[in-house]
Order: C-alpha cells, then structure tokens, then sequence
C-alpha cells in the first residue's frame, strides 16, 4: 500500500504563488512510478495537471498551466511538488496528488491510470 499526504494550500491573490508538497510513504513505494497532480473545481470533473516519472524525470504539463506551473521531485524525501506561479482565479479547485504504478505509462493525463490518491488539498485564487 502507498500512502499520498498533500500540503501546501490555501488562499492567495491572482498573480501570487504557491507550492504543493505530496510526501509518498508505504511498503510498496517505489521510484519506479510515475505521479501525478490533478485539480478538481466545483462543478467539474478531475481534471490533469501536471506529470512527472520518478526515475527519469520527464515532465508533462496541460496547456493551461505551461510556464506557470513546475512539477519537481526530491528523492531522499519521496516528495513531490508542483510550484504554481501567476496564479489565476481559474486555477481554483481542490488538487490531488496520485501515484500510477506503470512508471511507462502512456496515459499519465488520465485519472483512471493512476492507483493511489492522496486526500487533496484546497486552493483557492482570488480575483
């Protein structure tokens, strides 16, 4: 079992940063996964964000948040971040932190791909 822990959210103006933290623990962790950050808006569907392969480091990211937002890694904490810079009220929404077993998957954009998910973390971005 793999355990996802989020922290970082909160309140911020547009404009503004924050930075996501997802710290991975578990008997069966490993860096040969692949994570990945998700966000969800009230009335919306789970929606991808950003992707990262541990082992490699190749990222991906969704259009709508190239050149704002970074996904990182730190391998000696098993963490995972994603700085989010020029923060815009449309960014709003509850983010999710995940975890897709198959570090070569093909469909790291996709929620059904991924095994593990952390509880999320509330962002909020006022105009």
């Amino acid at each position: 079992q793999v355990q996802l822990v989020e922290s970082g959210g909160g309140l911020v103006q547009a404009g503004g940063s924050l930075r996501l933290s997802c710290a991975a623990s578990g008997r069966s962790f490993s860096r040969k996964y692949a994570m990945g950050w998700f966000r969800q808006a009230p009335g919306k569907e789970r929606e991808f964000v950003a992707a990262i392969r541990w082992s490699g480091g190749s990222t991906y990211y969704t259009d709508s948040v190239k050149g704002r937002f970074t996904i990182s890694k730190d391998n000696a904490k098993n963490t995972v971040y994603l700085q989010m810079n020029s923060l815009k009220p449309e960014d709003t929404a509850i983010y999710y932190c995940a975890a897709d077993e198959n570090y070569y998957s093909a469909y790291l954009s996709f929620s059904a791909a991924y095994d593990y998910w952390g509880q999320g973390t509330q962002v909020t971005v006022s105009s």
